[in-house]
């Protein structure tokens, strides 16, 4: 039995890739990621440069995922963003004894029909609460990142630092199944005006200390800006990405650590950084890359 539902979940995750659609494992009857998070990141093999989030390691090589699924029953997580998918989840109330709050799919026809659009057709699955996952290609040239009730009750979407759990794949509430196997259409219009982030003013040059060294410093200043010009949905991976370039000339005894500290902590508010996430990140960024810093004339 065991070996049957391997094969069912492993033909789920090539089917996805052969949409070239990047696949990711799902713990066994689950939802979330079976890859390890950072906190337990070992620093090594695929990890030994820095920890590698499931959305960088999802794929669609047909030997690696043949490896992975023969370890074990995985449901299976298709990476939204790098699939170049925008995906609007349609949920069922989660609180199964109330009768006013709308299901995801009511308030979604009812939102096409404010907008004077017909219901779109295209690959539609059925989750395994009763939802819909509605698939649509990513607009060229528009980043989008998850939401949840941007578009009205019980309406989440999922796109780049999202998955959804792909056909194929079962959990204790069912099973996911395609029931529209339509060609996957282009995000219409109208979705895209409401899902696209608001054009923000460009952020004011940050002061950022010099202490001597001109490459230390430059990379400095580019990171801390990189941090204080990202988008709500990417700041704190910005954050995580851009301390951890830095934290070699820490290491090296290039710059002070508090002088770094202080420069992202600021980059990181002027992003809309709440402090204490911006000091936990910079912390742990910091700390890997003291740990992990090689010698300078190898580096």
């Amino acid at each position: 039995m065991t070996h049957d539902r391997n094969t069912t979940l492993l033909a789920a995750a090539l089917s996805a890739a052969e949409h070239g659609w990047p696949v990711h494992p799902l713990r066994p009857n689950g939802k979330r990621p079976a890859l390890h998070g950072e906190n337990a990141c070992t620093g090594r093999g695929t990890c030994a440069d820095g920890h590698v989030k499931w959305e960088q390691r999802a794929t669609s090589d047909r030997a690696r995922i043949e490896r992975c699924w023969a370890a074990g029953p995985f449901n299976v997580g298709i990476a939204t963003g790098p699939a170049g998918l925008v995906v609007v989840d349609l949920d069922m109330p989660k609180d199964k004894g109330s009768s006013d709050t709308p299901s995801g799919v009511t308030t979604f026809a009812a939102l096409c029909e404010r907008a004077g659009q017909a219901v779109p057709t295209t690959r539609t699955v059925r989750t395994a609460r009763g939802g819909q996952h509605l698939y649509f290609l990513a607009p060229d040239g528009v980043r989008l990142h998850n939401t949840q009730n941007a578009l009205g009750p019980n309406i989440d979407t999922r796109a780049w630092g999202g998955y959804v759990v792909a056909p194929g794949s079962i959990t204790p509430d069912g099973a996911y199944g395609v029931t529209t196997d339509a060609p996957v259409v282009p995000l219409p219009a109208w979705l895209l005006a409401a899902l696209a982030p608001a054009h923000a003013p460009q952020p004011a040059r940050l002061a950022v200390p010099r202490c001597g060294n001109r490459l230390a410093d430059a990379v400095l200043e580019r990171e801390t800006q990189a941090v204080a010009a990202a988008q709500e949905g990417g700041r704190n991976t910005q954050l995580l990405s851009s301390a951890r370039a830095v934290g070699r000339f820490v290491a090296w005894g290039d710059l002070p650590r508090h002088v770094v500290e202080e420069a992202f902590q600021g980059a990181g508010e002027a992003a809309g950084l709440k402090p204490h996430e911006c000091r936990s990140t910079i912390r742990s960024a910091l700390n890997w890359s003291i740990r992990t810093a090689r010698l300078r004339e190898t580096a």
